[in-house]
């Protein structure tokens, strides 16, 4: 059975370093987590932190895949997972939709094979030729079991 909201439940996501974006949504530069309300490295509960921005330096497991993990109480936790050429992630808590019946009910997750506004500043933005072709994998695997401690 779901919650009313996502503050009591705990994720993870693995970014190092996220963009933060003025107020019309463009990103003003990196900036590591580090002691910050946006580092979400290690399995806790989110609480009413308000999240809207992409993450980078996305920390890896051995087989390469960068997971994001959300569980609720004690069970199991479902994880979004992409391979390498993913090195960006758009969190999103939701704070800001226009129905106030809508805010927080879940949590938004979107793998970026480029950084948000690439077209304008390049970072991560990859042109491919006539005839080439570039291969991602990303997957969600519901109900593993996950310590929330």
């Amino acid at each position: 059975m779901g919650t009313p909201t996502i503050d009591a439940a705990h994720r993870r996501v693995p970014g190092a370093v996220y963009l933060p974006v003025d107020d019309v949504g463009i990103p003003t530069g990196p900036r590591p987590v580090d002691g910050t309300r946006y580092d979400l490295r290690e399995q806790q509960q989110l609480g009413d932190r308000h999240i809207d921005v992409a993450y980078t330096r996305l920390r890896r497991d051995a087989d390469g895949r960068a997971r994001v993990r959300f569980v609720h109480g004690e069970g199991p936790a479902v994880t979004l997972w992409v391979d390498d050429v993913y090195p960006y992630m758009e969190i999103f808590t939701g704070d800001t939709l226009p129905e106030a019946d809508r805010r927080r009910t879940g949590l938004g997750v979107e793998p970026m094979t480029c950084a948000p506004d690439a077209f304008n500043s390049g970072d991560g933005l990859l042109t491919l030729e006539p005839g080439q072709t570039r291969q991602a994998w990303w997957g969600i695997d519901p109900g593993v079991k996950e310590e929330t401690a």
